[in-house]
């Protein structure tokens, strides 16, 4: 089960408020905290430790970030 990143109460709630899902519990239920998918298979380590501290699955980091050729 992944660890969620530890973050200060005030960010924690900033963010269940926008997202409207307690980030760490999501990740510890292996969910997506924006579209709410069990889908947690990524396609790197890096993309691994970005959903420990954002929480979001493969397919929303590539839709906010992008997909990388690398």
């Amino acid at each position: 089960m992944p660890e969620p990143t530890v973050k200060s109460v005030a960010i924690e709630d900033v963010l269940t408020n926008i997202s409207g899902k307690h980030r760490p519990t999501a990740i510890r239920n292996n969910e997506c905290v924006w579209c709410k998918d069990a889908d947690t298979n990524f396609r790197d380590a890096l993309s691994r430790k970005e959903y420990t501290i954002s929480g979001m699955c493969q397919t929303c980091q590539d839709k906010v970030y992008g997909v990388s050729d690398e």
